[in-house]
């Protein structure tokens, strides 16, 4: 899927070309798209894109706006809808899913430990998403059980994963995906795990962040074959737009290692700045992708989809355009995901909140210079 989606995408805009030539009869003007415009044409040809998002963060009022879309059957697909062009337009297709998965039909349960309905799973494939970091502080909140389940769900779903593992030869083996026929690497790490120890005898079932094994994991996927690692990085302080000192030199220490081209980073709940180093890409931390939080509202229904295109450089591949799109939990009702760049309309109060949502994530995200190093969003 992930290799010929550039193929499928080209198909698509040969069928709009055509259907732009037809003669529209003067009484039915052509619909007005909320979509953005497609990038795909304006693409080298020796390219390919990755998004990623920030935390899916299962509580519970989002399962109870999913049985309403559902009709009573759970149903999240409504609820990201807004986001799956962004999403199922990139080649490669990143989420980070923060909560371990319950049984199909549960029990369900929200913050400090969580346990969420599967049926996400199926909802973020239907987004457009390929893979999936799964190491997070709230990984083994349902002991490896909890993590071996997430893992066979997202496997059921057809969802590739990496950070968490159900054997020690699984966490040995990389994850690279065929990306445009590009190999790419992903790995996972958390800072660590709300007090809950790592089973004994069971060290690989979640990566604790450690600089010299992300580094080790790294080398291991180029030595595996991957031409691109990225690296998925749960870390920072909750509600802290800044980053920590931790987190720069943690940033400065990989991206200054030849091995690792880009990171994404999570968990902080709010957007954090997005910088480079070394002329590769650090997002600090990409806010939620969708989450309800009871308190503190505001920036925590503020995210940020990092959009970066990876160019051919003699033997090595790099970031030649990189973008930040600016999302939105609009808590309605209904609850919603929106691309705040796609043009929807709302009524008054729906477009002060987003004006508002964009300023203040233009504000963080730019923060630390990126601008000035050729970071962009559209619209702006």
């Amino acid at each position: 899927m992930i290799a010929s989606r550039a193929r499928q995408t080209a198909a698509l805009l040969g069928v709009a070309v055509l259907l732009a030539g037809c003669e529209v009869a003067a009484d039915q003007p052509p619909a007005a798209s909320s979509a953005p415009p497609a990038q795909a044409s304006q693409a080298p040809e020796d390219s390919f894109t990755v998004v990623a998002t920030g935390d899916v963060l299962i509580h519970p009022a989002l399962t109870e706006q999913a049985k309403e879309d559902g009709n009573g059957k759970i149903d999240y697909r409504p609820l990201l809808a807004g986001v799956k062009p962004l999403i199922s337009g990139a080649d490669l297709g990143i989420c980070h899913l923060e909560t371990p998965l319950a049984p199909k039909g549960g029990p369900y349960s929200g913050y400090p430990s969580f346990s969420a309905p599967p049926e996400i799973v199926d909802a973020l494939k239907d987004t457009g998403y390929d893979t999936c970091s799964t190491a997070s502080n709230h990984t083994i909140d349902q002991g490896p059980e909890g993590a071996k389940r997430t893992l066979d769900e997202l496997d059921e779903a057809g969802l590739q994963h990496t950070g968490s593992a159900r054997s020690a030869e699984e966490a040995k083996k990389p994850l690279i995906v065929d990306v445009n026929g590009v190999k790419v690497a992903q790995i996972s790490y958390a800072y660590g795990f709300n007090g809950i120890k790592v089973p004994a005898g069971k060290p690989w079932l979640v990566n604790q962040i450690d600089a010299e094994a992300v580094i080790a994991e790294a080398k291991a996927a180029r030595k595996a074959g991957a031409q691109v690692v990225l690296a998925s990085l749960h870390w920072g302080t909750e509600y802290q737009h800044d980053p920590t000192s931790e987190q720069r030199s943690l940033a400065k220490k990989l991206l200054g290692d030849d091995s690792i081209d880009l990171i994404i980073g999570h968990h902080a709940h709010v957007v954090q700045p997005f910088e480079q180093i070394n002329g590769k890409w650090v997002a600090y931390g990409l806010g939620n992708s969708v989450a309800r939080h009871s308190e503190p509202k505001g920036s925590t229904e503020q995210g940020a989809a990092a959009r970066f295109r990876f160019v051919r450089d003699g033997e090595r591949w790099k970031v030649d355009k990189a973008e930040y799109v600016p999302t939105l939990v609009q808590l309605g009702p209904p609850i919603r995901l929106l691309d705040l760049t796609a043009g929807q309309r709302g009524d008054a109060g729906a477009e002060a909140l987003k004006a508002t949502a964009l300023k203040d994530t233009d504000e963080v995200v730019l923060s630390r210079g990126a601008g000035d190093r050729g970071l962009t969003r559209p619209g702006r």
